[in-house]
């Protein structure tokens, strides 16, 4: 079978697992589908003519640049569809949630979106996203309509905890997750009120890299949180609000940083996302789906290979190449000579991420 062929049975046989899971989407959409996400896992690009080059029909380029804008352009792939086919990817158990922000600017015109994703694998996938149409910060209501979408296909059962930065705080928003039952690990702001004092005058004679907390719970936005606070090595305090027990704070907040690992994959370091020429909301909203079922395909074969055969790390314990990098590696050869390889790899799109184990709490003082 020659390459072109083998691309075309690809795309086919990725085509019938998405119908298998959106069984209300036209076959042949779902194809053009197939074989755009496969284009970009080769071509780790977002514009239409470098992905258009790897699309396995015989026509002119211009043909195949309409075909990928056709994909971006049509309502068949919905934000719901994305989340639907990510599901059977979830671990058992309880899954910790990680709220942020993601912006850039195409020309003049500025880019936002809010994302809801879960660690999956050592990894970040977003789950549900939207669009926001200004740069400034997500309001109360766009993070609760976030919340809601995602609590229709996950139970808050299912939430260990939910974790964001310093713009996602405020006493309407802490009220609404207490309400749904899901705990929370936000960084607050040093003005931010804590019972009688402000969170700047708290433990003033830190020192870098000690870790301190308030003895019992305390009343921060409308409800009981313990709050811990340290010192950064560059001098930034940082301070948690949870309703995590005391010791798990500042290990679940420390898992924040996945989401920006995930953004840079996405983004400049990665799938190129950044290098679009759409500003059309409901587009980028499809591209960006294409693109997190891209990330997560990744992140899983990653994991497996990982998993398989650990990767060289650095002295000090840290990855030379992530299990995200590694994944695509895999997938890309996969996708490009076929094999055994893709059918190993197609197979672990619909197997979940192993449950990640729970690190060990550090001490605080108080």
């Amino acid at each position: 079978m020659t390459i072109k062929g083998s691309a075309r049975l690809h795309a086919d046989t990725l085509a019938a697992h998405l119908k298998a899971h959106l069984p209300h989407r036209r076959l042949n959409a779902l194809k053009r589908l197939a074989e755009v996400l496969l284009a970009v896992l080769q071509a780790e690009s977002t514009l239409h003519r470098k992905i258009a080059l790897h699309l396995p029909r015989n026509a002119t380029m211009d043909s195949k640049t309409r075909t990928v804008a056709r994909v971006f352009h049509d309502a068949q792939l919905t934000p719901q569809d994305v989340c639907d086919v990510l599901l059977p990817l979830l671990a058992e158990g309880k899954l910790t949630l990680i709220m942020d922000r993601t912006t850039w600017h195409y020309g003049q015109t500025p880019l936002n979106i809010l994302v809801l994703g879960a660690i999956l694998g050592g990894a970040v996938i977003p789950l549900v996203w939207s669009i926001l149409p200004h740069q400034r910060n997500s309001s109360t209501a766009a993070r609760i309509l976030l919340v809601a979408r995602l609590l229709k296909v996950l139970p808050a059962r299912r939430w260990a905890a939910l974790i964001a930065d310093r713009e996602f705080v405020g006493q309407e928003w802490c009220t609404f997750l207490r309400w749904k039952r899901i705990r929370q690990c936000m960084r607050i702001r040093k003005n931010t009120r804590v019972e009688d004092d402000l969170a700047r005058d708290l433990f003033t004679t830190l020192q870098p890299g000690e870790v301190r907390t308030l003895f019992e719970g305390t009343w921060v936005f409308g409800g009981w949180m313990h709050v811990v606070i340290t010192l950064a090595p560059a001098g930034d305090r940082v301070i948690v609000a949870s309703d995590l027990p005391v010791l798990d704070v500042l290990n679940t907040y420390r898992l924040r940083w996945g989401i920006e690992s995930a953004f840079s994959s996405l983004k400049g370091r990665g799938l190129n996302l950044e290098a679009m020429h759409m500003t059309a909301p409901d587009r980028i909203a499809r591209l960006f789906g294409l693109l997190c079922l891209a990330l997560a395909w990744m992140a899983r074969v990653g994991a497996q290979t990982v998993q398989e055969s650990p990767a060289r790390q650095y002295n000090r314990g840290r990855a030379v190449v992530s299990q995200v990098r590694i994944g695509w590696q895999v997938l890309g050869q996969a996708v490009r000579w076929g094999g055994n390889a893709f059918w190993a790899c197609l197979g672990l799109l619909s197997t979940p991420f192993s449950p990640t184990g729970t690190s060990i709490s550090r001490s605080v003082r108080c």
